[in-house]
């Protein structure tokens, strides 16, 4: 396909784009209904994110590569120029992940060391010591960038258990409401005295409720701190993936329509690691929804980008056949490198017995596959 007729793919590109990037959203829906996370298993994880990783390597290789040579002869190069200049791109969007992937863990402060087990019981404690307990057991980082996933997922499933209780609680609450106001009434107008016992006690309740609180604020303030920076580092992990789904609609829609779907799958779980903790630290529901759809907003920034570049070495209508190679080349790479470093290595830790993720990685091969065979 001509950059020509790529140019004519645009808005299917940026909408296929706006929708992979938006399924951070329903992986975020947990805040809201919490019993959600119970489809985050090991075996679901481990299959997609092996699926996904098919997908890219498969396209990668066999498409999106040759697309970057053909391009590279197009704008005027012979057979082994074209082939070592689309190399060179290829090696260099390995080199900007390589990069990305340094700049995500200084977001995310990783150190290398795993927490502790988190009790897996849901114990009735007051809000606050639930709040110290989720952020000294929460791991670092979304799916694609933890150091240890199997105990960030334990712990994510940890907390939406919470939530569910707390949300029945609250329902409870709400249906005996009535019943504990007339037993406060009685109980204020039969008790005796006790104002010199409170006076007493008071100096050392409040020292008690300063620390408490303080220690309070510091978990909240960190428990935030954690969810902000897992939304900004899974938004510049997404970035790449932005761009290589619009790069890959405009040489063919049905190829990006199914790296769009590949790409929101493993997006979906990446959404509940951004809305858990900002709801904990905040208590507001909307804004750790809104935050996980913020962190998939990058992909369709990155199209925007992508776009913007084309049609600044656009001539004659024409998107220059130059900058179509480089980006191909660059995308070739970068999707290489998230499936070998991130993808893969993830999925087998949710699945160390390679149960599911060889055979995940084959159908998302094979359905890669079957897409081009049918464009053919």
């Amino acid at each position: 396909m001509s950059s020509t007729e790529g140019k004519g793919n645009v808005g299917v590109a940026l909408a296929l784009v706006l929708g992979a990037g938006l399924s951070t959203g329903i992986g975020a829906t947990v805040v809201f209904v919490p019993s959600l996370v119970k489809l985050a298993s090991r075996r679901v994880l481990a299959s997609s994110l092996g699926f996904s990783a098919g997908v890219m390597t498969y396209v990668s290789y066999v498409e999106i590569f040759e697309k970057s040579m053909s391009e590279f002869e197009n704008a005027g190069h012979d057979e082994r120029m074209a082939y070592t200049y689309a190399t060179l791109c290829f090696f260099g969007g390995i080199a900007i992940m390589l990069v990305l992937n340094t700049v995500v863990g200084i977001l995310l402060g990783r150190h290398g060391h795993t927490h502790e087990d988190m009790p897996h019981e849901h114990k009735k404690s007051s809000r606050d010591s639930l709040t110290k307990d989720l952020v000294e057991g929460v791991n670092d980082g979304p799916p694609c960038c933890s150091s240890d996933p199997v105990k960030q997922l334990n712990d994510f499933q940890r907390m939406a258990s919470v939530l569910g209780h707390e949300l029945e609680d609250a329902e409870g609450e709400g249906d005996n409401s009535a019943k504990d106001e007339e037993k406060d009434e009685k109980t204020t107008d039969d008790a005796a005295p006790v104002e010199d016992v409170e006076e007493k006690q008071e100096p050392e309740q409040d020292v008690t409720a300063a620390d408490s609180n303080a220690d309070t604020f510091d978990e909240v303030q960190r428990l935030h701190k954690m969810g902000l920076n897992t939304a900004i580092a899974i938004g510049l992990h997404n970035f790449p993936e932005g761009l290589a789904t619009f790069v890959a609609t405009l040489n063919d829609p049905k190829v990006g329509a199914v790296l769009a779907v590949a790409i929101a799958i493993h997006n979906i779980p990446e959404g509940l690691c951004v809305a858990l903790p900002i709801y904990y630290a905040s208590g507001n529901r909307l804004k750790g929804f809104m935050w996980a759809l913020f962190s998939g907003a990058s992909e369709f920034i990155a199209a925007l980008i992508g776009w913007a570049v084309l049609s600044r070495t656009e001539q004659d209508g024409v998107f220059s056949a130059s900058a179509y190679a480089v980006l191909f080349g660059l995308v070739a790479g970068m999707m290489i490198m998230i499936s070998i470093r991130e993808l893969l290595p993830t999925a087998h830790v949710y699945d160390n017995r390679d149960s599911v993720v060889s055979y995940s990685f084959i159908v998302g091969m094979g359905l890669m596959a079957l897409s081009l065979v049918l464009m053919k």
